[in-house]
């Protein structure tokens, strides 16, 4: 899968949730976790987060959103519940993206919105809990950007036919040979 993606949460202060919401991203290959105003004590938090994922992902703490400072090119992507939101489903995820989960019993601050690029929902009855949501949206951007075999229209997996076919490398182009072509005219054609 090409891009990266980060993942984090502002203004938590549920330390097993945070520690939760790390591992998780560990575990789905997220290139760096955050927080934003947040509390996060490091030793409660690693009471859930099992896999050390401090210690293999690059963990920053802003301690307010002027100061968050994101890779160049990269779309930060506010998950809230909201009328407006695009649902998770319909939502085309960029290929370098910073995804953002609001507190617990709380929403993302209308300043953190309007500094986002894309707002998303999980499309639920309601709110559920920091880990679950940002577990949910790593899955769905892995599931859409990642290459895997199409779904099969019967229940179980792909069959051997679904499976996609190892990927062609190319002859190498030399540039002699590109100048080559270049300079030969199409058939057919006249001066």
């Amino acid at each position: 899968m090409r891009g990266y993606f980060g993942i984090g949460a502002e203004g938590i202060n549920k330390t097993m949730n945070v520690g939760n919401l790390f591992r998780t991203a560990h575990a789905f290959g997220a290139s760096f976790v955050f927080t934003v105003a947040a509390t996060y004590a490091r030793e409660e938090g690693a009471k859930s987060d099992t896999s050390d994922s401090l210690g293999h992902v690059p963990f920053y703490s802003f301690p307010d959103i002027q100061t968050i400072q994101l890779p160049e090119k990269c779309a930060l992507v506010g998950i809230e519940l909201t009328p407006d939101a695009v649902e998770l489903p319909s939502f085309h995820h960029p290929s370098q993206a910073a995804y953002v989960l609001g507190p617990e019993r709380g929403s993302i601050s209308a300043s953190l919105t309007e500094r986002c690029d894309h707002i998303i929902k999980i499309p639920t009855a309601f709110c559920v809990n920091v880990g679950i949501a940002g577990a949910i949206v790593m899955y769905d951007r892995i599931k859409s950007l990642g290459k895997f075999p199409r779904r099969p229209a019967r229940p179980g997996g792909p069959s051997r036919f679904d499976a996609l076919p190892a990927h062609q490398h190319g002859e190498q182009v030399i540039r002699s040979k590109m100048a080559a072509f270049r300079d030969t005219p199409p058939e057919g054609y006249n001066d």
